[in-house]
Parts: structure tokens; sequence; C-alpha cells
């Protein structure tokens, strides 16, 4: 009979009938009671009334059952510290056990119990363990002194358990040399500075000697700890390499990384004159292409890895391009970085193989994948010279076909192709400007207008093109304005007497009826230098460009070195040394909390680079303060009107009559001034008088209650309604409710006692005074942890900045900060709940876009999912 007869559900009374079984004299009940103990605790039930009883079943010789014992010790110990001290003599008398499992046993349960008044007890049993004569305790106790650090590092330093670890790299057992070697890697990650791991080459040769014999994830320690070896000279490297390069043929995916790693290290210290080079170049291909017949996942984990080996040593794959081509059932994900590795290994040789499967590419339904297929051609036109030719009449095929997204991504490489070989394939422009009007994407519109301003004199219509995009210039995002603006001046300086009007437009909308301080910037200094020097602005404006360079998506060569180190680790997928932690948003356009930790919030709150908007660009409508600076930045409460109070939602029916004998009650929640009150209205749809109403509510997760009795002067006739406002108080009792904001209520009138449940909206709980400082609103922000952070999607709101602060304003949700990146209105924006919980909020809104995103931080995530409730809530109402 299966274990899972344990799982089944249980009978009242059942912590009673356990407590006698677990007292039982025969061993089998204990065992079966100790079984249904830890079933119990597994689907979360609380069993820890059962402490002692449990605790009494240790003092057996039976190990399955010490091993359940030890188990619900593990788990209760940390709430019944106390209690947990019963167990210690036991625990130390196991240390001692003649069978070495029990030993290991007992060394490890008391590494997991993180109880402070325990560990000091641990120290004598984990000595004797340490120095035991079967290595499988001495491997486990390895392990524990780990963990004893990170409960009390002092502890274990005052009492050489360090030095001891130390000793163990030479253990004659692999197992434990690996065991010692990961648990010094963990200690010596919370102390950077402290040089734990000393190697030289003696202990190299012990770790050496233990690497074929150890467990693959003992293999993992060791080669990770080799990684941070730097030998004495290039002899020594090869010796190591040597010893190393065994371990690309094993089978976990895992080890091959980490022997890659260390050899792509170790690299650097070979001449590349030596034929000891040339052979582990070629080594070090098929371990690699191996891992991309994985599953999908390891495929793209190798992949990322691959992606930094190629951009250090791209020689090692050189022949190997066909494994990178994609195949049709590939999850997007891995075809997308197949294609990035792909354009790496591009050359002369391999470009005709290269551009006959990406034009095969263009034609495929995933609209992603295509357009990275098409940027890929253009990528491979800048890289390989003697391609450009054949990839810029790929790109023209490509746009011959009329599909939309595939013309704006051609329309957008070509731009840079023409960046890159100046009057050399500008006779394709007429057939760049026949598709000129299927352009909507703001990259591919930029791109265009930037080809039309660069190439004015060759383009008869050029001021009518430019002009069409003019008409709706307010529309255009800013990458497409600044673009616009740059062209113009372009073609006003190389046909200066047929486009007078059309810059005047022009310089007029971008600097007196744009609030985009970036677009207004640039437009006064094209009118100051048109005005002042035409011949300079020619020089300034039309100045020959540099050519773009081959790769513009290297990563940084010293940022590269860096992530080789971490090959086999996330730091090589996120493409993130660890010290950063994962990227919380991927793109430029997305600042999320990214942008706050970086210069942005800081740079509003007082740094230099950030210049305040001119009150020119105020609109007048918001009746704003003459002034300018931050303080008119922040000071978002003048002139944006009176408080209109918070939004009140309609009223709904709580409890319809024919669940409450004939009364129905309808109703909703409101804040004013400081006051949440409960709006009733109570229906008598029965056929007698209804008398002594009064109402309760059950205990809440924000403690609501009646402020005062509920009061229905009259007696309420049937077919009669009657409308109650009952103010309500925060100081009730609390009690975590399921959702958050769920209330129960119970209504009492002389013919029974009713009850239902209601969601209120978070709103009603914001306070008046939730506008955080500035500096603190930094500071929190910080503090609050990133896994705190959450981000959410309001669609179909349609307001600008102003009028979305103003209206969340009005529900107590306050604008602390606000400035514009790259065409986005940014708003930090901070509220507090009765309770005195924080929330602090980034809310991104695009001009133009319906959609904002809106990223939550607080100390209590929880109630994130509610906050971003009531946003909705507000705006779209």
């Amino acid at each position: 009979m299966t274990d899972s007869k344990y799982f089944t559900t249980t009978k009242k009374g059942e912590i009673f009938e356990l407590k006698a079984e677990l007292n039982s004299d025969k061993k089998e009940k204990k065992k079966e009671a100790v079984k249904k103990v830890i079933a119990s605790m597994t689907v979360g039930k609380d069993v820890s009334a059962l402490f002692p009883d449990v605790v009494n079943c240790m003092q057996t010789d039976n190990l399955e059952l010490k091993k359940l014992v030890y188990l619900y010790l593990m788990n209760y110990a940390k709430s019944q510290p106390d209690m947990a001290i019963m167990a210690v003599n036991t625990f130390v008398k196991d240390c001692e056990d003649p069978n070495p499992l029990i030993r290991a046993l007992a060394v490890r349960t008391m590494g997991c119990i993180r109880v402070d008044k325990i560990t000091e007890y641990l120290c004598e049993p984990l000595r004797k363990c340490l120095k035991d004569e079967d290595p499988y305790v001495r491997k486990t106790a390895a392990v524990c002194v780990a963990k004893l650090h990170d409960i009390n590092a002092q502890l274990v330093e005052d009492q050489g358990f360090l030095d001891t670890l130390k000793d163990l790299i030479s253990d004659s057992n692999p197992m434990v040399v690996a065991n010692a070697v990961a648990a010094l890697s963990e200690i010596a990650e919370s102390h950077p500075s402290s040089n734990l791991l000393d190697l030289n080459p003696q202990s190299i040769n012990k770790l050496l000697t233990a690497l074929n014999e150890c467990t693959e994830w003992g293999q993992i320690f060791i080669l990770d700890c080799l990684a941070n070896y730097t030998p004495k000279d290039d002899r020594e490297a090869q010796s190591i390499c040597e010893r190393v390069t065994p371990r690309l043929s094993h089978a976990n995916s895992a080890v091959v990384l980490s022997a890659v790693k260390v050899l792509m290290k170790f690299m650097e210290m070979l001449s590349k004159d030596l034929d000891y080079y040339g052979t582990l170049l070629k080594k070090l291909a098929p371990p690699l292409v191996t891992l991309l017949s994985a599953e999908p996942e390891l495929q793209y984990v190798a992949l990322r890895n691959i992606n930094l080996i190629v951009q250090k040593r791209p020689e090692i794959l050189k022949h190997e391009m066909k494994v990178f081509f994609v195949k049709y059932n590939d999850p997007i994900y891995v075809k997308l970085e197949k294609l990035d590795i792909m354009i790496r290994l591009a050359s002369q040789a391999n470009i005709a193989q290269v551009l006959a499967e990406l034009k095969e590419y263009a034609t495929e339904v995933d609209v992603d994948f295509v357009r990275k297929a098409v940027r890929a051609i253009g990528r491979c036109a800048i890289k390989v010279e003697q391609s450009a030719e054949r990839c810029v009449s790929t790109l023209l095929d490509l746009i011959q076909t009329k599909v939309n997204y595939v013309v704006q991504e051609a329309i957008v490489v070509i731009k840079d192709i023409f960046r890159k070989y100046p009057n050399k394939y500008e006779s394709v422009i007429a057939t760049l400007c026949e598709n000129l009007d299927s352009l909507d994407e703001p990259e591919a519109r930029a791109a265009m207008i930037w080809i039309v301003g660069e190439y004015a004199e060759r383009i008869d219509n050029a001021d009518e093109l430019l002009e069409s995009f003019l008409e709706g210039f307010h529309d255009e995002s800013t990458q497409v304005q600044l673009q616009l603006l740059t062209g113009i001046v372009k073609l006003f300086l190389k046909k200066p007497t047929e486009t007078q009007e059309l810059v005047q437009q022009v310089l007029s909308l971008a600097t007196q009826d744009s609030d985009n301080p970036d677009l207004r910037d640039r437009g006064y200094i094209y009118w100051r230098l048109l005005s002042t020097d035409p011949v300079a602005a020619k020089e300034v404006v039309l100045a020959e460009k540099p050519l773009i360079s081959e790769e513009t998506d290297l990563i940084e060569p010293t940022l590269l070195d860096e992530l080789i180190c971490y090959i086999g680790t996330l730091a090589s997928v996120y493409h993130k040394p660890p010290m950063s932690g994962p990227p919380l948003t991927t793109s430029s356009v997305q600042m999320g909390a990214v942008d706050l930790l970086g210069g942005g919030l800081d740079s509003l709150i007082g740094g230099t680079n950030f210049v305040a908007p001119p009150t020119a660009a105020v609109p007048a409508s918001l009746g704003a303060p003459i002034g300018s600076g931050l303080s008119d930045l922040f000071d978002l409460t003048s002139g944006v009107g009176t408080l209109s109070g918070s939004y009140v939602a309609p009223k709904a029916v709580w409890l319809p009559a024919m669940k409450a004998k004939g009364l129905e009650i309808s109703g909703t929640f409101t804040r004013q001034v400081g006051s949440i009150s409960m709006d009733l209205q109570l229906t008598n749809k029965a056929l007698q008088v209804m008398t002594d109403f009064a109402i309760q509510f059950n205990r809440n997760s924000f403690g609501l209650a009646p402020a005062a009795p509920l009061q229905v002067h009259a007696p309420l006739s049937p077919n009669q309604t009657v409308e109650i406002s009952l103010p309500l108080s925060t100081v009730g009792s609390v009690m975590k409710m399921e959702p958050l904001n769920n209330l129960q209520v119970a209504v009492k009138n002389n013919i029974d006692v009713f009850y239902f449940s209601t969601l209120y909206p978070l709103h009603i709980l914001f306070v008046e005074d939730g506008k955080m400082d500035r500096q603190m609103f930094l500071a929190t922000w910080k503090d609050i942890p990133n896994e705190n952070e959450a981000q959410f999607q309001i669609r179909d709101c349609p307001l600008n900045a102003e009028a979305v602060s103003s209206k969340l304003q009005s529900s107590n949700i306050f604008t602390v900060a606000k400035r514009n990146v790259e065409g986005q209105d940014m708003l930090y924006q901070s509220l507090k709940l009765t309770n005195g919980i924080w929330v602090l909020a980034e809310l991104r809104i695009q001009p133009g876009n319906p959609s904002c995103t809106l990223s939550l931080k607080c100390r209590a995530p929880e109630v994130s999912q509610h906050v971003y409730q009531a946003y909705e809530t507000i705006l779209k109402n």
C-alpha cells in the first residue's frame, strides 16, 4: 500500500487521536502516527501541538522513524524554540551512534534548525563529526559548517571550524573535498574580502585529483573554485587545462559549462603560437554544439553562454555556422538567440549561406522573428562589406512583398546601410519613397524622415514628403518629432529659397507648441543657429557623419571578461554581472525601477543634469503658477484645482431580498475629508414591518468596524426604502482575509439575522497625509527589495499626465515628482493606508497611447494587486 493514504481527509478530534498513537508502546503504530503527522504538516495543517509527543519518538533505533521525527523538528523548531531544546540531548547522543547514517542525519538536522539557542549545543558534535572516521559523516559536517556560518558567523570563526574546513580540502575522499570546497565558496561569498580559499599549486593538485572521482555536482563546485585561481605561468595553466579537458565530454551540461569557463579563463595565459592552443580551440567546439541538441530551455541557456564565448573567441565556432540555423519547431526565444549568434559568426566565407537562410526566415509567419531576420540582413551588410550589395538587393526584394512590418524593418536597416556606405546605394531611395504611406511605426517613420532629409538634394519633392509628416506633428512620437525637426532644417540648408515657410512652421511647433524639453531645446538651438550664423549652421547640421561601426551591440570588453568568469551561472543568461542583479526591464524605453535606482529620480532630486521646463511650456488651462525650476515641478497641487473628493462607486445589491426574507440591502463605500462611511439602502420587499435593525462586521484585514449603531429611525414598512450613511472606523479587530478587501457583515432585524460579504475598494483607506517627501521617496524605493515590485498595465486610459495626476490626487494618491523620459511622462507617486503601510508607485504614460504602465513597490506586496485595482477604478470613472 502507498503512503497516499496518509493524505486522505481526517476526522475531528484527530490531534487527540494522534497524541494517543504517538505515545503507543507498539513501534509500528508509532511510525504510522508520525507519518500521519508529517502528512498533515505537508498539506499545511498546524500540528505543532504534538511537538513534545513527536520529540519523544526520537529515542529509537529505527532509521526511518528517526528521519521522520527530524523532518518534523526542522519544520517546527523555529516556532517552538524552547521545546526544541528538549531534543538537543538526543542529537548529541545520535552524533556518537555507531551507525554513520544516524551520525550524519543528526548533524545535518542540527544544521537545519535555525534557532540561536540550539546553535551553541551544535559546536561539540560538529567538531567530532568533522573528524569522523566515516567520509559520509565528514562530507555532511562540511556543509553543516556553511549553514552554521549563515546563522552565526562569529561562532564559526571563534570555534576554528574554518581551519578544519580548509584541512578537509586535503581529505582522501573526493566527496569530502567537493563539499569542503562548496562550503568554503559559499562562506567566501558572504565575506568577499577574506581569503578563505587560499589556493596554491599543491591544493590545486589535490582538487584536480578529486575532480575525476567525485559526483557531477562535486565536480561543478571544484571547477568553479579552479576558475578563481590564477596560475603562476603558462605551463601551469596548460597543465590545468589538460586535466580539465576530459570534463568537456561529461553528460551533465552544467559540468561542461563549468569546464568551458575554466578553459576560457586559462586560455588567456596561453600563447596563440602554441600547438596546444589550436588543439584546445578544436576541443571546445564539439561540447558546445552537443548542448544544442538538448531540450529548448537548456538550448537557450547554452546559446546565451555561447553568445558570450563567440564575442570573446569567435574562432572556436567559426566552422559551426550550420548548427545555429533555425529549425521550424524551435521556440521563438531559441530562434532569436540563434539569429544573434549567426550574425556574430558571419564572415566573407559563409555570408552567401547566411543570407540565403535569412531571406528564408523573412517569409516566416512569426512577426517578431521576421523583424529580427530583416534586421539581421542589415547587420550582415554592415559587418561584411563584400556582401553589402547582395544584402541591399535582398532587402529590396523584401520591400516588394509589400508586407507592412517587413517593409518598415527594411527601411530602418537601409538607413544604417546608408550611414555605413555613403553615396553608394542611394539609387534605391525612389523605391523607399513609394512606400511612404504605409509606414506607421515610429522607428520606420523616423528612419524614412532621416533618409529624406539627408538626401534632400536628390529627391525632387523632398519638401512635399516632409510636409506630409508635419501635418500630424503633435500626434507623432518624440523620436519622429526630433527627426522631422532635424530633417526639415537639413532640407532648408540645402534648398533655402523653397522651404523657408516650412522651417518656420516646424521651429514654431517644436518650441512654442510643444511641452517636451528635448524637442524644445533642439528647436531653440536650430533657431538661434539659423538666425545668427547660417554658415555655421550648415557646418554643424550638414557635417560629415562618422561611419557606424560593425557591431553596435557587442558587450564592452571589461564586462565581457567579467561575464566569462560567470559562465554557467544566471549572470551568463542575463548578461549582467551578479552584483547588479537581474534586469528588471530589458528595453531602454521601459524605465521601471532600474531608472529610479540609476540617475532617474536622483537627478530630479537636486541633480545638475535635469533642466526644468520653462513656464511658457505649461498649458495655460492648468493655471500653473508663474516661476520655474524644481519647486514648480514638484508643487503639483498648486493650480490643479480644488479636491473633488474620492471616487464613489455606484450602489450595488449586496443582499438580495430572496436571501433575507424580503430585506434587500444595496450599498457602496465613500471617503470624504478623512471619514469613511458605508452608504446603505434598505428596502423592505416583505409583507410585514421591519424594526430593531443592528449591524456587525467580522474581523477583517484593515480593522473596519461601524463607528456608530445602525440607526433606522422609523419602522420600515412593506415596499419602503430608506437610505442610511453608516460611519466606519479602522480600529476594529484585524484578521487577514482572502481576498484582502473582503468584508463579512451581519445585519439583524426583528425577523432574523442575515449574513453577506462584499469587497470594499481599497482607495477608501488612502489617507490624506500620504504625500511622501522626495528624498524619503527615493530612499524608501531603494530600500524596498526588488522582488516586492509588481508591474501592471492600465488599458483604455486616454488621459494626459496632468489629468491623471489631478484625478488620482482627489483620491489621496499624491504625485511626488514628474519627469519626461524619451517622450514618456513618468509620475512618481505615494499613498498611505489607514494602517500605516506606504505604497510607492511609478506611472509611465506615453502620449497618444491609451495604455499606461504602473509599477508598485510596497513592504507588504499582497496589497499591490488591490492598489492597482483602485488605480483602474479611479482613472476609468
